[in-house]
C-alpha cells in the first residue's frame, strides 16, 4: 500500500517523503483514498486499543512500528451522563495516556514520521497536543520543539517539558504563536508534526468513530457533540463514519454538533450566515484555551462536515463554563475548561432547542448523544 497526499486545493498527489506540510500552492493536504477493511472477528480479538482497527490506518500490512510507540491509546468507554439521562452518553477521551484525546492523532503521525525516517519533529499548540507529542516523540527516540502561547497552563507546559521537549513560550495569543511555528519550520528547524496541517493525525482521530460503532454494537447515535477550534476530532470523526458508510456498515452519519467559546467563534459566525468559508475573527478571550481558533486553517472542512451531517454550530457563554465543569465534577468527571464548554455549549444547544418554535436541526426529545470529554481537569489551573 503506497500512500499520498493530495491537495485540497489543486487535487496534486505528493509523496509523505516529501516532508510537505502544505502544497506548493498554498493548499491543505489530505490523505489520499487507500484500501481500507474491518475484519471485525478480528479486532474483537486483539487488545482494547485503536491498533484494532490498523487495517483502515495507513500502513503497510506488514508494519509493526507502532507496535514500540504505542502507549495503549484508544478505545475509551462510554458511559451514561448520570441515571436520569441514559441516552445522554460521555466517551471519556482524558482516559488516555497523557489525559487527552490528541493522543489518537499523534501516535499515528509520530509513527508514520519514524518510518519516514524523521528525527526531529515541531509544532505548536494550546497545550495538549504539544503533550502529547512530546511524549510520543520521547518514546520514538525524537528530538522535540513544543511552541506555546505565554498564556497556557503551567501544568500543561510542565507536563511538556517532563518528556524532554524544549519549550518555546510565545508572547501574544494562540495566532502568534502559530506565526513563530511556521517561522521555524521555513527555516528547516524540524519537521512540522501539527495536529491541524498534518493529515496523519485526522488517521488517528477517525479511530473515534470506529470505537463508537464497536462499542454500541453498530447502533448509531442520533446526535455528536465536538469542541471546535482546528476541529481535528470532528474532521477525523467525520472521516471515519465515512468510511463506515461506504463499507456499508452504516446507513447514516449521526448529526455534528460544534461548540465553539463564545470568545473565538469564527465556524459559528459562519454557520449563523450559511456561509462555506469562515473569516478570522478577534479572539476577545476565553478560559477554553483548546478551542480558542481565531483562523482555523480547516474551516471549509470543517463546515463542509457540519453541513453534510445536517448539523448545528453552538456557542458556549463564558458564564456558564465554569458552572457546567462544577455539574460534571458532580457527577464524577473532572474535566479542563474546553471540555467544560463543550458541555456548557451543549446544555445551550437543549435551552434554545427548548424555547425554539421548532426543533433545531440535530436534536430530538429521544435522541441518542455522544459528547467527548477530551481533556482532564487535572491539567488545568
Amino acid at each position: 500500500m503506497d500512500i499520498h497526499f493530495v491537495c485540497h486545493d489543486c487535487g496534486k498527489k505528493h509523496h509523505p517523503r516529501s516532508l510537505l506540510w502544505r502544497c506548493p500552492c498554498g493548499g491543505l493536504l489530505d490523505v489520499d483514498q487507500f484500501t481500507i477493511s474491518f475484519p471485525f472477528d478480528e479486532i474483537k480479538k486483539r487488545p482494547a486499543t485503536m491498533w484494532r482497527y490498523r487495517e483502515a490506518l495507513p500502513f503497510v500490512s506488514d508494519s509493526t512500528v507502532w507496535e514500540a510507540l504505542t502507549l495503549g491509546e484508544g478505545y475509551t468507554p462510554i458511559v451514561p451522563l448520570d441515571s436520569k439521562s441514559p441516552n445522554i452518553l460521555l466517551k471519556v477521551e482524558y482516559m488516555m495516556p497523557t489525559l487527552s484525546f490528541k493522543d489518537r492523532g499523534v501516535a499515528v503521525l509520530v509513527a508514520k514520521a519514524k518510518a519516514l525516517g524523521v528525527t526531529k519533529v515541531i509544532a505548536d499548540s494550546s497545550g495538549n497536543a504539544g503533550t502529547s507529542l512530546s511524549a510520543y516523540a520521547s518514546r520514538a527516540g525524537m528530538k522535540c520543539d513544543i511552541y506555546v502561547p505565554e498564556s497556557t497552563s503551567p501544568k500543561k507546559v510542565l507536563q511538556i517539558s517532563a518528556h524532554g521537549a524544549t519549550v518555546h513560550r510565545i508572547p501574544g495569543n494562540r495566532e502568534a504563536t502559530a506565526h513563530a511555528v511556521i517561522e521555524a519550520i521555513e527555516s528547516n528547524q524540524g519537521f512540522y508534526a501539527s495536529h491541524v496541517y498534518n493529515p496523519f493525525f485526522y488517521q488517528g482521530t477517525k479511530t473515534y468513530a470506529f470505537e463508537i460503532f464497536e462499542q454500541l454494537n453498530g447502533e448509531m447515535p442520533d446526535v455528536l457533540v465536538f469542541p471546535v477550534g482546528n476541529g481535528s476530532l470532528l474532521l477525523g470523526a467525520y472521516y471515519g463514519f465515512q468510511e463506515l458508510l461506504h463499507g456499508g456498515m452504516i446507513v447514516k452519519i449521526p448529526r455534528f454538533i460544534a461548540v465553539q467559546a463564545e470568545g473565538c467563534a469564527p465556524i459559528a459566525q459562519a454557520f449563523r450566515t450559511g456561509k462555506k468559508t469562515a473569516e478570522p475573527v478577534v479572539n476577545t478571550g476565553t478560559a477554553a484555551e483548546g478551542i480558542a481558533i481565531a483562523a482555523p486553517a480547516r474551516h471549509r472542512q470543517i463546515l463542509d462536515a457540519i453541513y453534510a451531517t445536517g448539523g448545528f454550530v453552538i456557542t458556549a457563554p463564558k458564564e456558564k463554563m465554569e458552572p457546567a465543569r462544577r455539574e460534571l465534577a458532580s457527577k464524577g468527571f473532572y474535566v479542563e475548561p474546553t471540555t467544560a464548554a463543550t458541555y456548557a455549549g451543549f446544555l445551550e444547544y437543549l435551552a434554545q432547542a427548548h424555547n425554539s418554535t421548532g426543533n433545531l436541526p440535530g436534536f430530538e426529545p429521544d435522541a441518542k448523544v455522544i459528547i467527548p470529554l477530551c481533556g482532564a481537569g487535572i491539567k488545568a489551573n
